[in-house]
């Protein structure tokens, strides 16, 4: 349960602490007091500070950071420099990574072209996605501050570097809850390794604990320790669950302690799962044509499952969806490993896209492609004799793309630029900050009143910054 923002409480004089908690533990609940966001009370039927764009996010994060100048970022330019040392007056005080020496310069491999009647330019690699161009938004001019992955990982998803802090899908959660009671509000899907920064990256930090994100299998039991035991009726778990409960309830009452609340809702969550998640997970019953627009295997964990996965749950009410896929860190052999990478993910993202169209959910999803950081525009490894396959780019963090589509941002559009080698932001920076509130906007909250209070300070996802790009709002 959300604890009542400051400006909130004096709305509330007539509860004691000890009786709030006793109503929420009664069955008030995170969703009537999350809507006290405002500094007023909302009406009963919304709970966001102004009417909402979206309803829901899919939030695709590729692990390890894919290099934005060979798929969105074409650069003229680099490409006639390509092989040459960077300049001195840049690379005099460049800190990188990996790199030490002064490197050679290195533009793509791929072609690109303009797609759409929005023109939106793509790379060769993603043909599919390049079927709804007119549906993305490309953000050209997204920059971070860190450019060591689990650091950038945890800035991109909680805005803050260092361990603690609730992710963006948490404080979605927490300002808005979930419309199935049945499922979490907030669902995690991965594909390869799980990321640096580990599962802090869809935590709930200082929130209360029910907000964090639920890493949802395709293999095995869909939620760990979801079934029943060995020799356990569910009704004998059922059974069990109230008696729990019920002590619950009475610690509640005497401690007043939010936690206490988490532990008892999370209990009855858990239990109703039971029957929802392997239905929702068993994607047997699509039709063979989705299958085959997605790409995907049923009984197999893959990316392709993961974004069809994506599309049932919020067609659902799942809130937050976030997924993550591993395998884009190219140090070596970019241009191979970022086809291939390509390869697996570019049909699933674009059947998301257009199901989610043909649906009628897009209008009211907002989906987000990105990363931790970008790719530099020089080369890394060694390349005597030309620019060779096996070279790769290191982690940039000054200037780097990303994309979203549907959710009330303007399709077939491209904000900001950098500049002729894509190294720095020419026009319309954005940093992660703005790029988070903007996002919170979309869902029809105000990044500096979605607050909670904690060490003695009303904390926020944006901290003490961050502004809207209303740009990129249709």
């Amino acid at each position: 349960m959300p604890p009542l923002p400051q400006h909130a409480t004096n709305h509330l004089s007539a509860f004691s602490r000890r009786e709030l908690f006793q109503r929420a533990g009664a069955g008030i609940g995170s969703v009537a007091l999350s809507a006290l966001l405002n500094d007023q009370l909302l009406a009963s039927d919304s709970q966001t500070h102004f009417p909402a764009k979206a309803k829901n996010v899919i939030f695709i994060h590729m692990v390890g950071a894919p290099s934005h100048l060979d798929l969105f970022d074409y650069k003229p330019e680099l490409q006639k420099l390509t092989g040459e040392l960077v300049p001195d007056d840049l690379w005099e005080g460049l800190r990188l990574a990996f790199i030490r020496e002064q490197p050679k310069l290195l533009g793509t491999q791929f072609k690109f072209q303009k797609h759409g009647e929005s023109g939106v330019e793509l790379s060769e690699v993603m043909p599919h996605l390049a079927s709804v161009a007119d549906e993305l938004c490309v953000i050209k001019s997204l920059h971070t501050e860190h450019f060591n992955h689990a650091p950038a990982q945890l800035f991109f998803q909680t805005g803050f570097p260092r361990f603690g802090r609730p992710s963006l899908g948490s404080w979605v959660n927490y300002g808005l809850g979930s419309e199935n009671e049945n499922l979490p509000g907030f669902v995690v899907l991965i594909t390869g390794n799980v990321a640096g920064a580990g599962n802090s990256l869809w935590g709930s930090g200082f929130l209360p604990s029910e907000q964090q994100g639920i890493e949802f299998r395709t293999a095995g039991d869909p939620v760990l320790f979801l079934s029943d035991p060995p020799g356990i009726r569910s009704a004998d778990r059922k059974r069990i669950i109230d008696k729990i409960n019920s002590l619950n309830q009475v610690q509640l009452a005497n401690v007043g302690d939010p936690e206490i609340a988490t532990r008892i809702t999370q209990y009855e969550l858990a239990y109703r799962m039971q029957s929802a998640v392997p239905e929702l997970m068993d994607i047997k019953d699509e039709s063979t044509a989705t299958h085959e627009m997605y790409g995907t295997q049923p009984g197999k964990t893959s990316f392709a499952n993961n974004c069809l996965l994506a599309r049932r749950l919020v067609e659902r009410g799942v809130r937050f969806v976030q997924l993550y896929d591993q395998g884009w860190d190219h140090h070596g052999s970019v241009f191979p490993n970022i086809q291939k990478k390509s390869k697996e993910v570019d049909q699933p993202i674009a059947a998301l896209i257009t199901d989610l169209k043909q649906r009628g959910l897009l209008d009211e999803t907002l989906v987000v492609w990105g990363a931790e950081f970008g790719r530099t525009p020089m080369l890394q490894g060694k390349s005597n004799s030309g620019v060779t396959k096996t070279v790769g780019r290191d982690h940039h963090k000054d200037a780097y793309s990303v994309w979203m589509a549907g959710g009330g941002v303007r399709g077939g559009m491209t904000y900001g630029k950098t500049d002729d080698i894509g190294f720095h932001v020419a026009e319309n920076p954005m940093h992660v900050n703005d790029f988070h509130a903007t996002i919170l906007h979309l869902l029809g909250m105000n990044h500096e009143k979605l607050t909670f209070k904690f060490q003695g300070r009303d904390f926020r996802l944006t901290d003490v910054a961050g502004k809207v790009a209303h740009d990129v709002i249709a």
